[in-house]
């Protein structure tokens, strides 16, 4: 009996410890402005350096923190955006699929 609580302590402990690093493993990488789909999009992790002569429909004030796409929460640096599958855009960022948020 003694030893088989000793192996379930020990296989609980090392479930937990590997659900941590199998969660840190699948944390989502930032979209860099060189991937195809952030070019055609015009995507910018700063807003500020949209180029509004190609992209006319930014106005300032536009940010991915307030796209209805951006899926980060309020004060989030980054977040999630389903343009950009399992990437992150930076809330201070801009592409042209921006849609303010209602």
């Amino acid at each position: 009996m003694q030893s088989s609580r000793r192996q379930f302590i020990l296989l609980a402990a090392t479930l937990a410890s590997s659900s941590v690093f199998v969660g840190k493993a699948q944390a989502a990488t930032a979209v860099a402005e060189s991937d195809p789909t952030a070019q055609a999009l015009g995507y910018k992790a700063d807003a500020s350096q949209v180029d509004h002569a190609k992209f006319t429909k930014y106005q300032p004030g536009q940010a991915c923190a307030n796209c209805q796409l951006f899926q980060g929460k309020a004060g989030d640096a980054t977040g999630p955006c389903p343009i950009f599958a399992g990437k992150e855009v930076s809330a201070k960022g801009w592409c042209s699929a921006y849609v303010k948020k209602a």
